[in-house]
Protein backbone atom coordinates (compact mmCIF):
# COMPACT_ATOMS: atom_id res chain seq x y z
CA UNK A 1 0.00 0.00 0.00
CA UNK A 2 1.47 3.34 -1.08
CA UNK A 3 1.09 6.32 1.23
CA UNK A 4 1.10 9.84 -0.19
CA UNK A 5 1.46 13.40 1.07
CA UNK A 6 -0.76 16.02 -0.60
CA UNK A 7 0.15 19.68 -0.07
CA UNK A 8 -2.21 22.56 -0.87
CA UNK A 9 -0.81 25.92 -1.95
CA UNK A 10 -1.83 29.39 -0.81
CA UNK A 11 1.22 31.62 -1.39
CA UNK A 12 2.47 32.96 1.97
CA UNK A 13 -0.43 31.28 3.75
CA UNK A 14 1.42 28.04 3.03
CA UNK A 15 3.99 29.03 5.64
CA UNK A 16 1.62 26.91 7.72
CA UNK A 17 2.67 23.93 5.59
CA UNK A 18 6.34 24.57 6.37
CA UNK A 19 5.57 24.13 10.07
CA UNK A 20 3.67 20.90 9.43
CA UNK A 21 6.36 19.45 7.17
CA UNK A 22 9.15 20.31 9.63
CA UNK A 23 7.31 18.39 12.37
CA UNK A 24 6.85 15.42 10.02
CA UNK A 25 10.61 15.40 9.41
CA UNK A 26 11.37 15.69 13.13
CA UNK A 27 9.26 12.59 13.71
CA UNK A 28 10.83 10.69 10.81
CA UNK A 29 7.46 10.29 9.10
CA UNK A 30 8.04 9.12 5.54
CA UNK A 31 5.87 8.85 2.44
CA UNK A 32 6.10 6.99 -0.85
CA UNK A 33 5.09 10.04 -2.85
CA UNK A 34 4.49 13.77 -2.46
CA UNK A 35 2.34 16.00 -4.67
CA UNK A 36 2.50 19.75 -4.14
CA UNK A 37 0.49 22.60 -5.54
CA UNK A 38 1.94 26.10 -5.94
CA UNK A 39 3.73 27.04 -2.69
CA UNK A 40 2.97 23.50 -1.51
CA UNK A 41 5.22 22.20 -4.28
CA UNK A 42 8.04 24.51 -3.19
CA UNK A 43 7.79 23.32 0.40
CA UNK A 44 7.33 19.70 -0.64
CA UNK A 45 10.63 19.81 -2.50
CA UNK A 46 12.48 20.65 0.72
CA UNK A 47 10.71 17.76 2.44
CA UNK A 48 12.01 15.38 -0.22
CA UNK A 49 15.51 16.86 0.09
CA UNK A 50 15.20 16.33 3.88
CA UNK A 51 16.12 19.93 4.70
CA UNK A 52 14.43 20.58 8.00
CA UNK A 53 14.02 24.30 8.75
CA UNK A 54 15.27 25.48 5.37
CA UNK A 55 12.11 27.09 4.03
CA UNK A 56 11.14 29.06 7.13
CA UNK A 57 14.77 30.15 7.47
CA UNK A 58 15.03 31.67 4.01
CA UNK A 59 11.47 32.99 4.10
CA UNK A 60 12.18 35.02 7.23
CA UNK A 61 15.57 36.16 5.96
CA UNK A 62 14.72 37.06 2.37
CA UNK A 63 10.95 37.48 2.00
CA UNK A 64 11.13 41.22 2.63
CA UNK A 65 13.87 41.62 0.01
CA UNK A 66 12.40 43.51 -2.94
CA UNK A 67 13.78 40.84 -5.26
CA UNK A 68 11.76 38.12 -3.54
CA UNK A 69 8.10 39.15 -3.89
CA UNK A 70 7.22 42.78 -4.36
CA UNK A 71 5.73 45.47 -6.52
CA UNK A 72 9.29 46.32 -7.53
CA UNK A 73 9.79 42.80 -8.89
CA UNK A 74 6.46 42.93 -10.70
CA UNK A 75 7.14 46.29 -12.32
CA UNK A 76 10.71 45.45 -13.35
CA UNK A 77 10.31 41.81 -14.40
CA UNK A 78 6.59 41.19 -14.92
CA UNK A 79 6.62 38.60 -12.09
CA UNK A 80 5.55 39.41 -8.54
CA UNK A 81 7.90 36.64 -7.37
CA UNK A 82 11.39 37.28 -8.69
CA UNK A 83 12.47 34.44 -10.96
CA UNK A 84 16.23 34.83 -10.68
CA UNK A 85 16.31 35.58 -6.96
CA UNK A 86 13.86 32.89 -5.80
CA UNK A 87 14.65 30.09 -8.24
CA UNK A 88 18.35 30.64 -8.84
CA UNK A 89 20.13 32.80 -6.30
CA UNK A 90 18.45 31.45 -3.15
CA UNK A 91 18.54 27.69 -3.95
CA UNK A 92 22.00 27.61 -5.48
CA UNK A 93 23.86 30.38 -3.59
CA UNK A 94 22.18 31.82 -0.48
CA UNK A 95 20.46 28.82 1.14
CA UNK A 96 21.52 25.87 -0.95
CA UNK A 97 18.97 23.24 -1.91
CA UNK A 98 20.29 19.70 -1.44
CA UNK A 99 19.67 18.50 -4.96
CA UNK A 100 21.72 15.33 -4.49
CA UNK A 101 19.45 14.12 -1.68
CA UNK A 102 16.42 15.15 -3.74
CA UNK A 103 17.68 13.17 -6.76
CA UNK A 104 18.50 10.07 -4.73
CA UNK A 105 15.31 10.07 -2.67
CA UNK A 106 13.00 7.07 -2.89
CA UNK A 107 10.07 9.49 -2.67
CA UNK A 108 8.30 10.27 -5.95
CA UNK A 109 7.67 14.01 -6.17
CA UNK A 110 5.08 15.74 -8.35
CA UNK A 111 4.31 19.41 -8.95
CA UNK A 112 0.88 20.42 -10.25
CA UNK A 113 0.72 22.99 -13.03
CA UNK A 114 -2.15 24.39 -15.08
CA UNK A 115 -1.84 24.28 -18.86
CA UNK A 116 -3.14 27.68 -19.94
CA UNK A 117 -4.09 26.50 -23.43
CA UNK A 118 -6.08 23.43 -22.34
CA UNK A 119 -7.17 24.72 -18.95
CA UNK A 120 -6.30 21.33 -17.45
CA UNK A 121 -4.04 20.28 -14.62
CA UNK A 122 -0.82 18.42 -15.35
CA UNK A 123 1.15 16.44 -12.77
CA UNK A 124 4.86 16.70 -13.45
CA UNK A 125 7.27 14.32 -11.79
CA UNK A 126 10.45 16.15 -10.82
CA UNK A 127 13.68 14.31 -10.07
CA UNK A 128 16.49 16.87 -10.57
CA UNK A 129 15.97 20.58 -9.94
CA UNK A 130 19.39 21.37 -11.40
CA UNK A 131 17.72 20.77 -14.75
CA UNK A 132 16.42 24.13 -15.92
CA UNK A 133 13.18 22.66 -17.27
CA UNK A 134 12.36 20.98 -13.94
CA UNK A 135 12.95 24.16 -11.94
CA UNK A 136 10.73 25.96 -14.45
CA UNK A 137 7.95 23.43 -13.82
CA UNK A 138 8.30 24.09 -10.09
CA UNK A 139 8.17 27.84 -10.74
CA UNK A 140 5.16 27.44 -13.01
CA UNK A 141 3.29 25.61 -10.26
CA UNK A 142 3.64 28.68 -8.05
CA UNK A 143 3.13 31.37 -10.72
CA UNK A 144 -0.09 33.14 -9.72
CA UNK A 145 -2.28 34.48 -12.54
CA UNK A 146 -2.33 38.25 -13.21
CA UNK A 147 0.91 38.83 -11.27
CA UNK A 148 3.08 36.31 -13.14
CA UNK A 149 4.11 35.90 -16.73
CA UNK A 150 3.07 32.64 -18.36
CA UNK A 151 5.88 30.10 -17.94
CA UNK A 152 6.79 28.27 -21.13
CA UNK A 153 8.35 24.81 -20.71
CA UNK A 154 8.67 22.04 -23.29
CA UNK A 155 6.37 23.91 -25.66
CA UNK A 156 3.64 24.28 -23.01
CA UNK A 157 2.25 27.46 -21.47
CA UNK A 158 1.77 27.06 -17.75
CA UNK A 159 0.60 28.82 -14.60
CA UNK A 160 -0.33 28.05 -10.99
CA UNK A 161 -1.50 24.46 -10.45
CA UNK A 162 -4.03 25.59 -7.87
CA UNK A 163 -6.21 27.05 -10.60
CA UNK A 164 -7.10 23.60 -11.97
CA UNK A 165 -6.51 21.20 -9.06
CA UNK A 166 -6.16 22.93 -5.71
CA UNK A 167 -5.92 19.84 -3.48
CA UNK A 168 -5.16 16.82 -5.71
CA UNK A 169 -6.15 14.02 -3.35
CA UNK A 170 -8.35 12.31 -5.93
CA UNK A 171 -5.57 12.43 -8.53
CA UNK A 172 -3.07 10.88 -6.13
CA UNK A 173 -5.56 8.12 -5.38
CA UNK A 174 -5.84 7.47 -9.13
CA UNK A 175 -2.05 7.22 -9.23
CA UNK A 176 -2.12 4.38 -6.73
CA UNK A 177 -1.69 6.13 -3.39
CA UNK A 178 -4.34 4.35 -1.34
CA UNK A 179 -3.70 6.21 1.91
CA UNK A 180 -2.90 9.93 1.97
CA UNK A 181 -2.04 12.68 4.39
CA UNK A 182 -3.54 15.95 3.16
CA UNK A 183 -2.19 19.28 4.43
CA UNK A 184 -4.55 22.19 3.71
CA UNK A 185 -4.04 25.89 4.40
CA UNK A 186 -7.69 26.78 5.03
CA UNK A 187 -9.93 25.85 7.95
CA UNK A 188 -12.77 23.34 7.67
CA UNK A 189 -15.31 26.17 7.47
CA UNK A 190 -13.72 27.89 4.47
CA UNK A 191 -15.47 27.66 1.12
CA UNK A 192 -14.44 29.62 -1.95
CA UNK A 193 -16.98 32.15 -3.21
CA UNK A 194 -17.76 33.18 -6.77
CA UNK A 195 -15.50 35.80 -8.35
CA UNK A 196 -16.40 38.26 -11.09
CA UNK A 197 -13.18 37.64 -13.00
CA UNK A 198 -13.52 40.61 -15.34
CA UNK A 199 -9.79 41.35 -15.36
CA UNK A 200 -8.98 37.66 -15.79
CA UNK A 201 -11.18 37.49 -18.89
CA UNK A 202 -9.42 40.51 -20.35
CA UNK A 203 -5.85 39.41 -19.62
CA UNK A 204 -6.36 35.80 -20.75
CA UNK A 205 -8.84 36.40 -23.57
CA UNK A 206 -6.65 34.34 -25.92
CA UNK A 207 -7.06 31.32 -23.63
CA UNK A 208 -10.79 30.52 -23.30
CA UNK A 209 -10.17 27.14 -21.69
CA UNK A 210 -8.17 28.78 -18.92
CA UNK A 211 -10.90 31.37 -18.39
CA UNK A 212 -13.46 28.59 -18.07
CA UNK A 213 -11.23 26.78 -15.56
CA UNK A 214 -10.96 29.94 -13.50
CA UNK A 215 -14.71 30.47 -13.67
CA UNK A 216 -15.30 26.98 -12.30
CA UNK A 217 -12.56 27.12 -9.69
CA UNK A 218 -14.79 27.92 -6.66
CA UNK A 219 -17.03 24.91 -7.35
CA UNK A 220 -13.98 22.71 -7.95
CA UNK A 221 -12.36 23.79 -4.70
CA UNK A 222 -15.50 23.37 -2.63
CA UNK A 223 -16.15 19.89 -4.06
CA UNK A 224 -12.58 18.92 -3.23
CA UNK A 225 -12.99 20.09 0.35
CA UNK A 226 -16.13 17.98 0.77
CA UNK A 227 -14.39 15.00 -0.83
CA UNK A 228 -11.43 15.21 1.56
CA UNK A 229 -13.76 15.30 4.55
CA UNK A 230 -15.64 12.27 3.21
CA UNK A 231 -12.38 10.36 2.69
CA UNK A 232 -11.27 11.26 6.20
CA UNK A 233 -14.46 9.68 7.54
CA UNK A 234 -13.76 6.54 5.50
CA UNK A 235 -10.36 6.28 7.14
CA UNK A 236 -8.11 6.35 4.07
CA UNK A 237 -7.16 10.03 4.47
CA UNK A 238 -5.49 11.82 7.36
CA UNK A 239 -6.39 15.50 7.17
CA UNK A 240 -4.22 18.21 8.75
CA UNK A 241 -5.69 21.72 8.47
CA UNK A 242 -5.47 24.99 10.39
CA UNK A 243 -7.13 24.88 13.79
CA UNK A 244 -7.70 28.62 13.50
CA UNK A 245 -8.00 31.15 10.73
CA UNK A 246 -4.59 32.07 9.32
CA UNK A 247 -4.49 35.84 9.51
CA UNK A 248 -2.01 36.46 6.74
CA UNK A 249 -2.42 37.64 3.17
CA UNK A 250 -1.10 35.80 0.14
CA UNK A 251 1.65 38.41 -0.24
CA UNK A 252 2.56 39.15 3.41
CA UNK A 253 6.34 39.14 3.83
CA UNK A 254 6.55 40.36 7.44
CA UNK A 255 8.95 37.96 9.24
CA UNK A 256 6.95 38.13 12.48
CA UNK A 257 3.75 37.19 10.65
CA UNK A 258 5.50 34.34 8.87
CA UNK A 259 6.85 32.99 12.16
CA UNK A 260 3.37 33.15 13.69
CA UNK A 261 1.81 31.12 10.86
CA UNK A 262 4.73 28.67 10.93
CA UNK A 263 4.19 28.08 14.64
CA UNK A 264 0.47 27.41 14.11
CA UNK A 265 1.46 24.75 11.57
CA UNK A 266 3.90 23.24 14.05
CA UNK A 267 1.30 23.27 16.84
CA UNK A 268 -1.34 21.54 14.73
CA UNK A 269 1.12 18.96 13.43
CA UNK A 270 2.52 18.17 16.88
CA UNK A 271 -1.03 17.64 18.15
CA UNK A 272 -1.72 15.30 15.23
CA UNK A 273 1.48 13.23 15.35
CA UNK A 274 0.36 10.57 17.89
CA UNK A 275 -2.84 9.90 15.92
CA UNK A 276 -0.93 10.04 12.62
CA UNK A 277 1.62 7.46 13.74
CA UNK A 278 -1.17 5.13 14.81
CA UNK A 279 -3.01 5.70 11.51
CA UNK A 280 0.11 4.96 9.51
Amino acid sequence: MKVGLVLEGGAMRATYTIGVVDVLMENNIKFDGVVGVSAGAVHGASYVSNQHGRNIRYYKKYASDKRFMSGYSFLTTGDLVGKDFCYNKIPWELDVFDNDTFKNSAVDFYAVVTNVETGKAEYIRLTDLRKESEMEYLRASASMPLVSKIVEVDGKKLLDGGMSDSIPLKQFQRMGYEKNVVVATRTDAYRKSEERGTLMKLVYRRYPNFIETMKNRPQMYNRQKEYILSQEKKGNTFFIRPSQELRISRTDTNPEHLEEIYQIGRMDAEAAVPRLKEWL
